[in-house]
């Protein structure tokens, strides 16, 4: 009998805790948790495990001296890094000093599952040849990035076929390609696509979602600094153009980059070169840029917020992904694909979906996209657990798309409210605190966390907006 993966979770988030216990015992692994690295140390003097899944931020003793302390003891061990303050540089250092895996928050129970079972399967990698994967991340020995995983656009529709058909040659060549399209319809897989397909497909790949990023910051990410170029920069940073030199790399919603960032970024693109911030070497880079933006491009250039001449040196190939409400007949198609995918993801034997809930797709206007009927049918799947049959009712139900608080309804984009660690655990706290009366003490005592943890994520809700 194949022995059971031990896994030591380390989060001092506490409320984790149990969610991490279930969440991988359904996938045939033994979890131990920890509220601190201390605790951690300790623990591993007195047990054996497979895979050390870490958070960076923690008090006393972080993730990265956690991760020092078991590649000096414990060399063979394989440890994942979490943080919720990811980015290029921090990802490098990380997997530099041996971890095999590191993940940016937020992230899906999907995608850990997913990538603590790739992790598992991984061997051990040697010194100095680390990959680092999320968000687009897999970074090689050379430093060259990884793309591996193979992605795939699923359709048969007309729109879509005449996409397919002109991919091979917007591939191969080296123009950029601006990606249009609605909110969840698969610019992104697009672009990866584009770049396997590729001569670059050996090189690296890498994803800065510029929507996400603080402002004053972008221009960091995008070309990097140099230590002490500005208040905060306590350290060198390497930039995305850097990062993605000899590959491809993909500037999603490129329209939320300020004006002033568009001219630096128009440079680069004429002659290939571009400044750290703080630095006065100019360096010549090879990259493939493909941006990708879900607003009329006519109305940004015309209300001045994107610069007309960046749209036409990034769009020698301008393409257009159209919704899924376009796409007549695909509906089935990603919908049967998405069951395949989830019931190998939770191990379920294979499920078929309902001539009813067949019907209901298929009428169903799809305001978020792909996106909204992958989370759907995962859902469905999921609900419908040991039945071979995914119903009407393990989807369309109403308890999902209440307007409470603790609502599990998917938001505008089509992304499931219950789709991250984060939202998980506040929706845990909140329905505790509705069982138990609005009694904080109550509540706590549920979960096994202190009133006062409570108290404290409360406030960060109001704060947020979350909860009035």
């Amino acid at each position: 009998m194949e022995k059971e993966p031990r896994i030591l979770f380390v989060d001092d988030e506490q409320l984790l805790h149990s969610l991490f216990e279930r969440l991988f015992s359904r996938h045939g692994m033994s979890v131990t948790c920890c509220s601190s690295a201390v605790q951690a140390v300790e623990t591993l003097k007195k047990e054996t495990f497979d895979l050390v899944v870490t958070d960076f931020m923690m008090p006393d003793m972080d993730g990265f001296a956690l991760l020092g302390h078991i590649r000096q003891n414990y060399p063979s061990m394989r440890v994942i890094m979490v943080t919720a303050h990811a980015n290029v540089q921090h990802a490098v250092r990380m997997m530099q000093h041996g971890a095999i895996d590191y993940i940016p928050k937020p992230f899906s129970t999907a995608e850990l599952v997913e990538r603590v079972q790739q992790s598992l399967s991984k061997d051990i990698p040697a010194p100095n040849d680390q990959g680092v994967s999320g968000t687009g991340i897999k970074i090689k020995k050379g430093g060259g990035i990884d793309t591996s995983s193979l992605v795939e656009y699923i359709g048969d529709s007309a729109s879509i076929t005449r996409l397919k058909e002109v991919l091979p040659r917007v591939s191969n060549n080296q123009a950029p390609v601006f990606i249009m399209g609605e909110s969840g319809t698969g610019k992104e897989i697009l672009a990866k696509l584009i770049h396997q397909m590729s001569d670059r497909a050996s090189g690296p790949y890498y994803t800065l979602n510029c929507a996400n990023l603080p402002r004053e910051l972008v221009e960091s990410h995008l070309f990097g600094h140099r230590k002490g170029a500005f208040t905060g920069a306590i350290d060198d940073m390497v930039g995305a153009f850097e990062v993605a030199d000899g590959g491809t790399l993909l500037l999603d919603e490129i329209t939320e980059i300020d004006l002033s960032i568009q001219a630096k970024l128009l440079r680069v693109l004429q002659e290939n070169e571009f400044q750290k911030i703080g630095s006065t070497t100019i360096k010549k880079v090879d990259v493939r840029v493909i941006a990708t933006s879900n607003r009329t491009l006519a109305d940004a250039i015309r209300d001045g917020s994107f610069r007309e001449d960046l749209y036409h040196r990034l769009s020698v190939f301008p393409l257009t992904v159209p919704p899924l409400r376009d796409r007549e007949g695909d509906v089935l198609l990603l919908a049967d694909f998405f069951v395949s995918k989830y019931c190998s993801l939770y191990e379920y034997e294979t499920k078929s979906i309902s001539e009813e809930l067949k019907a209901k797709f298929t009428s169903y206007n799809w305001p978020g996209n792909v996106r909204e009927l992958e989370n759907m049918v995962q859902r469905g799947v999921i609900l419908s657990a040991d039945r071979s049959v995914v119903e009407v009712s393990d989807v369309f139900d109403e308890f999902f798309s209440a307007g409470s608080a603790i609502s599990q309804a998917d938001d505008e984009d089509g992304k499931s409210k219950l789709t991250t660690i984060e939202d998980m655990e506040r929706y845990m706290i909140l329905q505790a605190l509705t069982d138990s009366n609005n009694n904080q003490q109550a509540a706590a005592a549920k979960l096994g966390i202190s009133a006062r943890t409570i108290r404290n994520k409360l406030r960060k809700y109001r704060e947020d907006g979350d909860i009035d």
